[in-house]
């Protein structure tokens, strides 16, 4: 994205005229921060290298693609990357291309360092800001090659469906920033979601599907934590896959 344009404030953390913080909704919720001592440790090592500062991020001319060793290379985005299960392993059989993780639980991202480090995977930054924000004022038009979706917070409440990540004025945006020809691969556990997912998905015209309906489960995709309890809960996991069209 040209590094000449005025980006608005990051969610939650900008000021109405007389000082009050803007009213905001997100699409996650913050848990605790707290490190294991062993987390600790790969969040000190690590960091400086892998972790996209907050900062860093507000500052004037910031280009995703600089925090990168090759900024030219393709460029993956994951959302919600958790504890880096399917990360470290995802970005691992793909050393070409630069992986974008977004992912605001910090003992997550130190977990994602130290499976990082087991992988000896050097091609993946993690950002701990708002994803939908940096979708929208980050990336510029058709620059994702693919864009990973894979266990996002369900908010199950009917109250807290407008929570949700996936619905139309993100999936508009989305689809913009995806190449044409690259891949929006996505995975959920709670049906409802599957089906809002499918029908806003559906009717993004940008966005063509890859299969009649729900896609198999994508094979490269390592059972992850969430997954599992997914599967422990008796809830049907449902993948979905859409190319970008023209």
């Amino acid at each position: 994205m040209s590094s000449n344009q005025v980006r608005p404030a990051r969610p939650h953390t900008g000021l109405t005229d007389d000082g009050r913080r803007l009213a905001q909704v997100l699409t996650y919720a913050r848990r605790g921060s707290r490190l294991t001592e062993k987390q600790a440790a790969a969040w000190e090592r690590r960091r400086d290298d892998w972790w996209v500062p907050d900062e860093a991020v507000d500052a004037d001319g910031f280009d995703v693609r600089g925090v990168f060793d090759d900024p030219g290379a393709p460029l993956v985005v994951e959302i919600g990357s958790g504890i880096g299960e399917a990360t470290a392993a995802l970005a691992a059989a793909r050393p070409a291309y630069n992986v974008l993780a977004f992912e605001v639980w910090h003992p997550g991202v130190a977990e994602t360092f130290l499976r990082l480090e087991d992988a000896g995977v050097k091609n993946v930054r993690l950002v701990s800001v708002d994803a939908v924000w940096s979708m929208e004022h980050l990336l510029g038009e058709g620059e994702v090659a693919e864009l990973w979706t894979f266990f996002p917070d369900p908010w199950p409440k009917k109250r807290h469906h407008r929570r949700r990540l996936v619905g139309p004025s993100f999936t508009s945006v989305a689809a913009s920033r995806i190449a044409p020809g690259g891949l929006w691969r996505l995975a959920t556990d709670w049906p409802d979601y599957a089906e809002q997912m499918e029908e806003v998905l559906g009717a993004e015209p940008r966005l063509e599907s890859l299969y009649d309906g729900p896609a198999p489960r994508w094979d490269e995709r390592p059972l992850t934590r969430f997954e599992r309890r997914g599967i422990r809960a008796g809830r049907p996991i449902t993948d979905f896959a859409y190319r970008r069209a023209g």
